[in-house]
């Protein structure tokens, strides 16, 4: 992977980074307002979308070293791919819900914190794929393209450490589509209504797992051992997080088949 440094050591990638996580928290900000949230839980969700942001970059280098641990036996923080991104995201995320619950208690919201949750979760499924394609289009940038040599129509010519060669550019296609998925979710979030509400995280979770399952065949970069041998680490995760939004529609459902 190129640098490309850009200023103050950053580069495209970083830059992109970064920005990517400065609207997600902006954009999620002001749909809690559009939501309804009090005036403490939107500075509670403040509180805990920056915490969750931080630790969740320690959190996707432990995610991957223990990761890689049970794969191979080796334990090792260094630079780290793959899995990173839902490593930090599984960690941020359980860092918010503990802010979530035990900050609404001390806030003494807890009952609407427990109300909103739902909301949170479709804000989650808007923001997130927005924040993953923007990170895309940095690691497109520093021509991290993950993908095959081609001589294709789909191909593009790109910089990479071996000089420039036309490959394709799957880091390009997955922003495209996860902007395409960001968009489609913000549009149901909006145009439905109340007694047509549909959780917008299940929708995310299988629409990306499949995706990404899928678009794992056209990578052409090796992505090093799993702890599944018939699985690369990417589509594990593209399969626990299909389960995972499945498992949270049938608890959805069940709860709504109570009321």
């Amino acid at each position: 992977m190129n640098p490309y440094i850009v200023a103050f050591g950053m580069g495209w990638y970083e830059i992109c980074l970064s920005l990517s996580l400065v609207i997600a928290v902006f954009v999620a900000d002001k749909l809690t307002i559009k939501c309804g949230f009090s005036v403490k839980l939107q500075r509670l969700f403040l509180v805990g979308a920056v915490l969750s942001v931080a630790i969740g970059f320690v959190g996707a280098s432990l995610f991957q070293a223990f990761y890689d641990f049970m794969a191979t036996g080796v334990f090792k923080i260094d630079e780290t791919t793959g899995i990173t991104f839902y490593g930090g995201f599984i960690v941020g995320a359980a860092v918010f819900l503990c802010v979530w619950f035990f900050g609404g208690k001390a806030f003494k919201i807890s009952a609407e914190t427990k109300e909103k949750i739902g909301s949170m979760a479709d804000i989650a499924a808007c923001v997130v794929p927005l924040a993953h394609a923007i990170g895309r289009i940095g690691c497109f940038m520093v021509g991290c393209c993950h993908g095959k040599q081609t001589n294709a129509w789909y191909g593009v010519n790109m910089l990479t450490e071996n000089g420039w060669q036309t490959v394709v550019p799957l880091q390009l296609y997955e922003a495209i589509f996860l902007f395409l998925l960001s968009g489609v979710c913000f549009w149901l979030l909006f145009a439905r209504k109340t007694e047509q509400r549909i959780p917008l995280l299940p929708i995310y979770g299988v629409s990306y797992g499949v995706w990404r399952f899928i678009i794992e065949y056209a990578r052409g970069d090796e992505r090093g051992q799993t702890i599944v041998s018939f699985l690369s680490p990417s589509q594990l995760i593209a399969v626990l997080l299909i389960v995972a939004s499945i498992v949270y529609f049938c608890v959805w459902y069940q709860k709504k088949k109570k009321k």
